[in-house]
């Protein structure tokens, strides 16, 4: 398995994660689930590394989230619909039958908008959000005995390695919007 050995926070200690993130312990002793659980926290839980990419732009502005470090660089705005597109792909990767096109040009890296506006920052947070929720769906859809299969169409990534890949891929992206929030003057917030 690749999972390796459970280990158990018998009581909770500070150093375990959260209940959210870990699943609850009768849950935790199959694959599905605690590849699950790490996808559902490194977007939305309390990941152990810390901030989830959901809650990393929270109060974040328009204008902020179109800020470039430098010139050429990536903005946070450009950042999350980058990874609405990569839960898209992985979604449709996990269930091929699901053939809802993409609502993003282009596709890897969909243009963001050049100038600021709340509305359409809004919608592509929602858009993340929206995109998350249906593949934790297609994720937890699955069945234990498919996580080392590679998916129909594929070509080398088992589907457990496609769930843990988008759980690095949040939690990456993640550490570069904290990084660009700090590059960030404090007026532009």
């Amino acid at each position: 398995s690749w999972t390796g050995t459970r280990t158990t926070c018998t009581p909770p200690q500070r150093s375990c994660p959260s209940t959210e993130a870990r699943g609850t312990p009768e849950r935790m002793n199959d694959s599905l689930s605690q590849l699950a659980a790490l996808a559902r926290a490194n977007f939305t839980g309390k990941a152990w590394q810390g901030a989830a990419l959901a809650g990393a732009v929270r109060g974040l502005s328009a204008s902020a989230a179109l800020r470039r470090p430098a010139k050429g660089r990536r903005n946070i705005h450009e950042i999350f619909l980058h990874a609405v597109y990569w839960k898209y792909a992985v979604r449709r990767r996990l269930n091929p039958s699901d053939d809802a096109p993409f609502r993003g040009s282009p596709s890897n890296w969909p243009a963001a908008p050049t100038s600021p506006d709340e509305r359409q920052w809004k919608r592509a947070v929602r858009l993340l959000k929206d995109e998350h929720e249906s593949l934790m769906r297609a994720i937890e859809g699955l069945d234990e005995a498919s996580l080392d299969q590679v998916p129909p169409g594929g070509r080398t990534w088992t589907r457990a390695q496609l769930i843990m890949g988008i759980a690095s891929h949040d939690a990456y992206h993640t550490g570069q919007v904290q990084l660009l929030k700090k590059l960030i003057p404090a007026r532009s917030k």
